[in-house]
């Protein structure tokens, strides 16, 4: 028998959910739905090109990190970009706290961001397939 085949969600408190919301809606494009959240539809963004090497990681940090800096909250949200270069200078533009530092590795390109409740969010640029 499987037993977890994959993330059905992401489930937090905030202090304002529907500012939050909006902020999300405005600055990363997030569909929110009329009951506040955001269903990702799986193969969504399939027939961008070039194809993408994307999954869903699941990792647990140690207690003490620093990769969630500066924000003090016990988790970080990573988001899946087609262009992460190009989004990083619009929420610059838009105002976003938008950290300067950006990697590039053969795991794919990845940039950070805070929102307004201080929540460290990484986006990430997949690889392009090897294979297609």
């Amino acid at each position: 028998m499987q037993r977890v085949i994959g993330v059905g969600g992401i489930f937090f408190k905030a202090n304002d959910p529907e500012k939050l919301a909006a902020w999300y809606k405005k600055h990363l494009g997030l569909n929110v739905e009329e009951w506040g959240g955001v269903t990702f539809q799986e193969g969504a963004g399939a027939d961008l090109q070039p194809k993408r090497q994307a999954y869903i990681a699941w990792s647990p940090f140690e207690a003490d990190t620093v990769y969630f800096e500066p924000s003090t909250k016990p988790y970080m949200l990573n988001f899946r970009v087609h262009d992460l270069h190009a989004l990083l200078e619009e929420l610059r533009r838009e105002g976003v706290d938008v950290d300067e530092k950006t990697e590039e590795s053969d795991f794919g390109k990845f940039g950070w961001l805070m929102d307004p409740e201080g929540t460290r969010i990484e986006l990430w640029e997949p690889p392009i397939a090897k294979h297609v």
